[in-house]
């Protein structure tokens, strides 16, 4: 091959890398995604059931589309979008309404239920954009609002000296449900504590809310001198369902006039005969 052939040979190679250079430049120009490694997931998690005039934060986690590159590093826009909504609206809000997501960041949004109780449908649209791509999922996630069992009693600070804040524990029927936390406790003072539990049902029967001081080391006492307070309550069960004696009285009944019917009719026809 001559010296001539040889630099034409090189000169077309350079003009067709050149051209493919070019080609991606224009593509990336003109942001078109590369192939995501899943398409767009996530979930919400929280409380299911919340008692009514709660406040309570939802977790919102996402990933995928064209916004995360196969890694999982995110080179585009991954948001949400949220709202709730239920039979009444009053006192019921999400905030805030929309939000960049992280990676390994969820969005934390605050679910305020008013003081009514009803069921509350929170809606979320996860989005995922780069350059002119985008793909969406939509989730929802149900909330009870209920009236919750509240548990009330006074701590006194019977000595001289201030007790730090603690946080107290409340058990139900043996089991823990929750705790309180109680700021510092001035030296002769009181402070009212209030637990609500939220829940859809308790079995019917008696239960006990337990509270216990032992934590702060002997100092305090609840109002009724001692250490531990436990408020007990009854839950009535269903009222029975009477339809059944209903209909099998009507039973009876409709039988009974039939052979009173019947009884008396015979009589009539034996009477005719003589």
């Amino acid at each position: 091959m001559s010296g001539r052939w040889v630099v034409g040979l090189l000169a077309l190679l350079m003009i067709v890398g050149t051209g493919v250079g070019l080609a991606s430049a224009t593509a990336s120009d003109h942001g078109l995604a590369p192939a995501s490694s899943s398409p767009v997931q996530g979930n919400i998690t929280g409380p299911t059931v919340l008692a009514t005039g709660a406040t309570s934060r939802y977790l919102i986690e996402a990933t995928g589309g064209p916004a995360v590159a196969p890694n999982g590093t995110i080179i585009g826009n991954l948001t949400y979008d949220a709202s709730v909504t239920g039979p009444n609206p009053t006192g019921v809000s999400i905030t805030p309404t929309s939000a960049a997501l992280l990676a390994g960041v969820p969005g934390r949004p605050l679910l305020t239920v008013g003081s009514i109780a009803q069921t509350l449908t929170i809606s979320v649209e996860l989005i995922s954009v780069l350059g002119t791509s985008n793909e969406t999922l939509n989730l929802t996630y149900t909330v009870q609002v209920v009236q919750p069992y509240v548990v009330a009693a006074i701590i006194v600070n019977p000595t001289n000296v201030t007790v730090e804040s603690f946080v107290v524990l409340v058990d139900l029927d043996g089991s823990q449900v929750g705790n309180v936390s109680v700021p510092s406790l001035l030296a002769h003072r009181s402070y009212n504590l209030s637990f609500s539990y939220a829940t859809t049902g308790l079995s019917t029967g008696w239960h006990t809310f337990t509270i216990s001081l032992l934590q702060t080391h002997g100092l305090l006492r609840f109002a009724n001198g001692s250490t531990t307070y436990e408020q007990s309550f009854y839950i009535p069960g269903p009222a029975p369902d009477y339809t059944i004696w209903y209909v099998t009285g009507a039973v009876v009944f409709i039988g009974v006039l039939f052979i009173f019917a019947a009884r008396v009719g015979a009589r009539r026809r034996g009477a005719t005969k003589k």
